[in-house]
């Protein structure tokens, strides 16, 4: 049997995109891709100015292959802790959340930019990730507790 967790809004009788345009977050989410990469770029010919433009583009490289040497040894050892908590039988969550911030942490590395590379090596450092795994546990249960966010389980056999 195949089983799918998922989490919607509130709202299951309406169709997904009229619950995205009506909530506020297609906007949100169009703001983000619009606004982040140009914030990036004024970023980049700011130091450009200050540094050089060679040099500008050689920091935006170090970042990328220094970022995805760290998610890769970052991501394996996340990867050994969750097979060694599952080989306990105890639950691998904080591991699964953990593996989900240095995806989109080595994500955003891949994006040419400065602040993109920021928030990424943020997202790769051990230190950091469990505050912000406890901020998004936090912000999604007062979700959960308010009704504005449900947790769907569905499934079929096949």
């Amino acid at each position: 049997m195949k089983k799918l967790f998922w989490i919607t809004e509130r709202q299951p009788e309406t169709p997904l995109s009229r619950r995205l345009v009506s909530s506020g977050v297609l906007g949100k989410v169009v703001l983000a891709f619009v606004l982040v990469p140009l914030v990036d770029l004024y970023v980049l010919f700011v130091v450009a100015g200050r540094i050089g433009g060679l040099e500008t583009v050689a920091l935006v490289i170090v970042t990328g292959v220094v970022g995805g040497a760290l998610a890769k040894v970052q991501g394996v050892q996340t990867v050994r802790r969750l097979q060694y908590r599952a080989a306990r039988g105890e639950s691998p969550s904080r591991e699964l959340a953990d593996g989900a911030l240095i995806l989109f942490g080595g994500a955003l590395l891949l994006t040419p930019g400065l602040i993109t590379d920021g928030v990424g090596f943020a997202l790769l450092l051990p230190f950091v990730r469990p505050r912000i795994r406890s901020a998004l546990s936090s912000y999604l249960g007062d979700k959960i507790q308010r009704d504005s966010v449900v947790v769907e389980v569905g499934g079929r056999s096949e």
